[in-house]
């Protein structure tokens, strides 16, 4: 007999797919099933280091833990990570394949749909339920020759699929109805229920729609999930979750201003987001052509999936000049792993990994030199802050070597050995350990640094498993689960 499972394809991008998902595992692993999430096809420049030494999306990372499982390089075969407007990376199990254009990965696709079911059969031999996650629509169809992520999986796999709109941002009615007119009968077959998403207020004014909904697709709604504020305490899939975000702390008056620049590239953003949680700081994404706050105390370079195109976009917005000033002024400067490398004198990339073969001159505030190359490190990592000796843990997830004198001061010493570096007056530092900021010990020790504080008391790690159990509870409270697992057992 066939493993239960059930697929989410959402009516566009960013309808809240990953969050539903990450719930229902929740709401179900309470109930004592082993679930497991799945994504055959993930485009995410946020990733995480799994278990078994590969990388996955950041979603799929965030839906394992909500399983109550490792995660694991089989829940997201195929992850392409942009790395210019035509290009990006191609992760097939956990590993680089290479670089493409959209035109050559589109005639990749369909080679890729036998690593997708691998990892499909995996999962399902190790669960009672598999919660699969589309991609951005089921209804592009000009992108439907060799689709691996939304119907031509579920085609491949014998997968029922819910449909999901976004009322939040308006036109669900028109989006259900549309993607269903856009799919062809074997794709219309192969929808079972819809599913009305982030509803703000009194879900009865939906009852009308949800008729109209079920006489035009002849599908059944099995629930309008509301709004749901603790998903902003969770990490975000990609960067579309930071459009329209500009402050992500608690207060624009809080006293302990953070600011962070967006690069066109940037990568593994939720970093950031444990500085967040914390009452007393306000953390700025600064959008292209603003200025970087002349009232920072700290300003963090997050990571890049394009470390060179990135710093060229940082001096093309003048944030050279801003930081330059920042630093003159006193304030705090960290560099995450492609942040890091920018901080740097120069960064080389011989072999054209990120794009053309060239170098190009860094920030200059730190006495280093970076060379993009060899293998890609990743790995889980703990150790000790040098500045503060707390304890510290994240992992490595980074192309090349970063050499110089100022690696003599390094910032955190791990169990593999010392990583990142610090300036003469330990205001500019950096490294390549991505999470560091989630150790709480750690950020509330560093953050004393910048302003005398109390400890706020904040349990980052914690904060997220309680984020998790209110999506899963707002969920089952909106939704029939017993219905999503007749639909799953229909393969």
């Amino acid at each position: 007999m066939a493993t239960p499972a059930v697929m989410v394809q959402g009516t566009g991008s960013d309808v809240g797919k990953s969050l539903l998902v990450a719930g229902l595992a929740r709401a179900f692993a309470r109930r004592g099933l082993g679930v497991r999430p799945f994504k055959p096809q993930n485009m995410s420049n946020n990733a995480g280091v799994t278990a078994d030494g590969g990388e996955i999306g950041r979603a799929q990372m965030l839906q394992a833990r909500a399983c109550g499982v490792a995660p694991s390089i089989h829940m997201n075969p195929v992850l392409l990570k942009p790395q210019s407007e035509k290009g990006a990376q191609v992760v097939v199990h956990g590993k680089v394949r290479g670089a493409c254009d959209a035109r050559a990965y589109h005639a990749l696709k369909p080679r890729l749909l036998e690593s997708v079911i691998e990892s499909f059969d995996r999962l399902c031999g190790e669960a009672d339920l598999v919660l699969v996650e589309g991609a951005g629509s089921p209804a592009e169809v000009n992108l439907r020759a060799g689709d691996i992520a939304n119907m031509g999986f579920a085609r491949a796999a014998r997968v029922p699929v819910v449909l999901v709109g976004d009322v939040d941002r308006g036109g669900a009615i028109a989006a259900i109805v549309g993607t269903m007119s856009l799919l062809d009968g074997d794709e219309r077959g192969r929808v079972r229920a819809c599913c009305v998403n982030k509803f703000r207020g009194d879900v009865s004014l939906f009852d009308d729609a949800l008729g109209v909904i079920r006489e035009r697709t002849g599908l059944d709604c099995l629930g309008v999930i509301p709004h749901m504020p603790a998903a902003r305490r969770l990490p975000a899939e990609d960067a579309v979750a930071l459009d329209g975000r500009a402050g992500l702390g608690p207060a624009p008056d809080a006293a302990i201003k953070v600011a962070a620049p967006r690069f066109g590239r940037i990568a593994n953003f939720d970093d950031l987001d444990p500085l967040a949680a914390e009452p007393d700081v306000t953390v700025t994404v600064v959008e292209p052509g603003d200025a970087l706050p002349g009232d920072a105390d700290l300003v963090v370079l997050p990571g890049s999936k394009s470390t060179r195109g990135d710093l060229a976009a940082v001096k093309a917005n003048g944030w050279d000049i801003d930081l330059a000033a920042h630093v003159r002024r006193g304030g705090w400067v960290v560099g995450l792993c492609g942040g890091y490398q920018m901080l740097g004198r120069s960064v080389s990339d011989p072999g054209g990994i990120e794009g053309a073969a060239g170098a190009a001159a860094g920030l200059g505030l730190l006495d280093l030199d970076t060379v993009l190359g060899g293998d890609k490190r990743l790995a889980a990592a703990r150790g000790r802050d040098v500045a503060t000796g707390q304890p510290v843990s994240g992992y490595e997830m980074h192309i090349g070597a970063t050499e110089g004198p100022d690696r003599a001061r390094p910032m955190v010493r791990l169990e593999s050995g010392e990583d990142g570096a610090v300036s003469a007056d330990g205001r500019v530092m950096g490294c390549y350990l991505h999470g560091l900021f989630a150790s709480d010990r750690f950020r509330h020790a560093f953050l004393s640094r910048l302003r005398a504080r109390a400890d706020s008391g904040v349990a980052f790690e914690a904060g997220v498993e309680a984020a998790l159990d209110e999506v899963a509870g707002a969920i089952e409270a909106a939704t029939d689960l017993g219905r999503w697992l007749e639909i799953a057992g229909e393969r």
